[in-house]
């Protein structure tokens, strides 16, 4: 050790000081600052060591045997213990020299942009990264991944170590979410703006490769400026990198994404191709070009909210699944979301919940929710809430096109997709907005293993030159497309009406529907009895050939005679009757078509 015997004082004092030497306890004070301060005490240690040589800074410490000039066979020796002059170069000091560093790395990363952005965040109503982590992930399970990573900018001062700031704008890790593993990252606004740089999206490649090598969903919490400017094409390879990898993912884990605060230009990318899209009311927006720019290009004035606002993307474009009025309540929905999903495409990660709500529970109910009257509207969500477990569903996009509703749900304790027209909102109608909503919530179910479940009561396509010239054809085929290319569990109820193209493409049993059953006043057909008497007897006795055709045809009879439908069901039976189905088809196989990809018409 660094030592001398000192012929000092009390052996107390030595005492005292060899047990400091011995000591395994983690204090923050170094074995030589113990020493020096222990031996400072000692009356004759200044003496004594301005007295030794000097030695070289690479010299090792030694120890030095002195004696006293007058010294002899009876009087003891007293050696003397001093510490190295050249302590600096302690490996003791230096490893904690550098803990000290490390320590203080983390707590600039655990800051963010400091106190005052925090405080700004606060102010705008939102939280920080790390405040929705926590918020995100059980009580203490997040585990921080590159939590010291910095960028390597060197332009336009990024190179001072002010703007070296741990962790570079964004918080990646796993954790735990309702006890399942779930990888995460978010974005830190309070760090330029959340902007993205090439170390930026370096965390966010790696966070969502581990995601797909373990097989758990990945959650983005976006609150980005957009490309960092200072790292130049740097940035946007970065950003391809994350495109790259959303692509890779997709269908592999389900990818999910909350924006927080603002997401423009390439930024709005990388959500669009995640599967579910949040978005917080009046903090967060998306929009390829801000305002500045449309101003500029169409001289048109247009605020945030109102070119790329939660409102907007929600309820008029569709790329919102839903919107929340704060954080909180994004993130808890977010939360109760992850809870129906598997965690990959690997069909035993499909979750399943003890279930007390029996499977063969007759909802009488149900005989009463529908009118007689084809004309009259009624909600199909009611249909929907008897039928599944405990009445709870979790609908996704139920501001964007009414007329379907898309929505997971459980039935005795299996997670399904429910898919249904809602005569409330158009009659029912499918048009451009309902087709596309819910083609692509029928691919993700199939993707992930998710059974479906559809409920029809649809007139047809919704008429028009607006949907004529805005695609129905294309945008129709897409749901067909999405039933007929489905490959899971599929069961069809016809509650009503199931009129024209529209029957086929509604989960019908020319589409290989596994299940398919109708109530009793169900009514397939071409078309409604009215429209089809006046054209097959051509305006001829109206009212009677019209009772005539009704009777023949407004009734699921014929179709049940063909074996379009598996059986005419009271709608009592109807829970019974999708459980037992459910249960039969949990291992359903289907032969796989050799090919490369399909070609949805997009």
């Amino acid at each position: 050790m660094f030592l001398r015997k000192l012929s000092s004082p009390s052996s107390s004092r030595i005492h005292s000081l060899k047990t400091a030497l011995l000591s395994n306890n983690n204090t923050t004070t170094t074995r030589s600052t113990c020493i020096r301060r222990s031996l400072s005490s000692f009356s004759t240690f200044a003496s004594y060591t301005s007295s030794l040589p000097p030695q070289s800074s690479n010299t090792p410490l030694q120890f030095h045997h002195r004696h006293s000039s007058s010294s002899s066979s009876s009087q003891p020796k007293n050696d003397h213990i001093v510490p190295n002059p050249n302590i600096e170069n302690d490996p003791s000091t230096i490893k904690q020299s550098f803990r000290t560093h490390l320590e203080h790395q983390r707590q600039r990363a655990l800051n963010g942009g400091g106190t005052q952005r925090i405080n700004k965040q606060h102010t705008k109503g939102s939280l920080t990264a790390r405040e929705r982590i926590q918020l995100l992930f059980d009580h203490e399970t997040f585990t921080e991944v590159d939590q010291l990573k910095v960028h390597r900018c060197q332009e336009f001062g990024m190179d001072r170590e002010e703007n070296k700031i741990p962790g570079d704008g964004v918080v990646t890790g796993y954790g735990k979410v309702n006890g399942r593993n779930v990888f995460c990252f978010s974005q830190d606004f309070t760090v330029f703006g959340g902007s993205l740089s090439e170390t930026h999206a370096q965390k966010i490649v790696k966070i969502m490769d581990m995601a797909m090598r373990v097989g758990c969903p990945v959650i983005g919490l976006n609150d980005s400026g957009g490309a960092r400017i200072q790292d130049g094409v740097d940035s946007l390879a970065g950003y391809a990198d994350v495109f790259q990898l959303n692509v890779d993912a997709s269908g592999v884990i389900p990818q999910l994404s909350v924006i927080m605060g603002p997401c423009a230009g390439g930024a709005v990318y990388s959500p669009a191709m995640t599967d579910f899209i949040f978005m917080v009311d009046e903090t967060s927006y998306m929009f390829v070009t801000g305002p500045e720019v449309v101003k500029t290009v169409t001289n048109e004035d247009v605020t945030k909210e109102e070119l790329g606002g939660s409102g907007v993307h929600s309820t008029k474009s569709g790329v919102a699944h839903d919107s929340y009025p704060n954080d909180v309540a994004a993130i808890r929905a977010m939360r109760i979301l992850l809870d129906y999903l598997p965690s990959s495409n690997d069909p035993s990660t499909l979750p399943m919940k003890e279930c007390s709500d029996p499977s063969d529970r007759l909802v009488t109910s149900l005989e009463y929710l529908v009118p007689d009257d084809a004309n009259m509207p009624y909600d199909m969500k009611d249909i929907i809430r008897e039928v599944v477990d405990y009445g709870d569903m979790f609908e996704i996009m139920p501001d964007y096109a009414k007329n379907i509703v898309t929505a997971f749900a459980r039935m005795n304790g299996q997670t399904v997709g429910v898919v249904g027209n809602n005569p409330m909102t158009l009659a029912g109608c499918l048009d451009i907005g309902s087709s596309t909503k819910a083609a692509r919530f029928v691919r993700f179910c199939n993707a992930f293993n998710i059974p479906l479940v559809t409920f029809v009561d649809v007139p047809g396509f919704l008429p028009g030159t607006g949907q004529e010239h805005g695609g129905i054809i294309r945008q129709g085929a897409k749901l067909l497309f999405a039933y007929a290319e489905a490959t899971v569990p599929k069961i069809t109820v016809i509650t009503r009406k199931a009129y024209g193209g529209a029957y086929d493409v509604m989960a019908s049993k020319h589409l290989r529907s596994d299940a398919n059953y109708a109530w009793p006043g169900a009514e397939v057909a071409v078309m409604g009895a009215k429209g089809a008497a006046e054209i097959i007897f051509r305006g001829k006795d109206i009212e009677k050939n019209t009772k005539d055709y009704t009777e023949r045809f407004a009734n699921p009879m014929l179709t049940a005679e063909r074996g379009f439908i598996d059986d005419i069901i009271e709608p009592s039976m109807t829970r019974k009757a999708i459980c037992r189905d459910l249960e039969l088809l949990r291992h359903k196989q289907m032969p796989k078509i050799d090919r490369k990809n399909s070609n949805i018409p997009l």
